[in-house]
């Protein structure tokens, strides 16, 4: 199977952008290939540009390049299997919401607003020809400890970003996931009030 030519565009209900139904979460990296960072730039660019409440910005990224100290500590904090496939990703990001500001007024929307800026280098990145994997398997004080974070800081994802590589190299149980259908809750049930 040529990973490359794999078909994965979602199957909508509706149309959308192009980039939205084309997106995908892979697992397969090329494990070679150093990233492109006037894409990675433009990745981080966008996420800046994200909205956030009162402007206030409440997100951080930790950008660990492979082959690099940072790169190695951030994949020993991942867990299970993400050990096993997102090393070889080109860049692993963390990202980080800020739920207090410097005084200790807490962000209450930080969590949302991290995710909105996350959604944004997702896209960015999967236009300009990357792949993006966000995981919730880490364990966050791991990443703390890693780049001495104050408390307020929280890491929350990490996400893999790089060029897709073969499915092939992955182990069996995970070319599966790779290949399996991509599904989503219908809409009518997404939407629990409408008038």
């Amino acid at each position: 199977m040529s990973t490359p030519t794999l078909d994965r565009t979602a199957p909508t209900e509706h149309p959308v952008l192009d980039v939205l139904a084309d997106r995908w979460s892979p697992r397969a990296y090329d494990a070679s290939t150093p990233i492109d960072e006037a894409k990675l730039a433009s990745a981080l660019e966008a996420a800046r540009w994200s909205p956030s409440a009162n402007n206030s910005q409440p997100w951080r990224f930790i950008v660990a390049r492979r082959g690099t100290e940072l790169h190695e500590g951030i994949q020993s904090a991942l867990m299970g299997f993400n050990q096993v496939w997102a090393g070889n990703a080109a860049v692993l990001i963390v990202a980080i919401a800020e739920t207090a500001n410097a005084e200790g007024a807490p962000y209450t929307h930080a969590i949302y607003d991290l995710g909105q800026a996350v959604a944004h280098l997702s896209v960015q990145a999967h236009h300009d020809g990357l792949v993006v994997h966000q995981m919730s398997g880490f364990v966050p004080e791991a990443i703390r400890e890693l780049v001495d974070l104050e408390e307020r800081f929280a890491p929350t994802t990490v996400i893999a970003l790089g060029e897709l590589g073969d499915i092939d190299a992955l182990p069996d149980p995970l070319q599966e996931r790779e290949v399996a259908p991509r599904v989503r809750r219908p809409l009518v049930e997404t939407v629990v009030a409408e008038a």
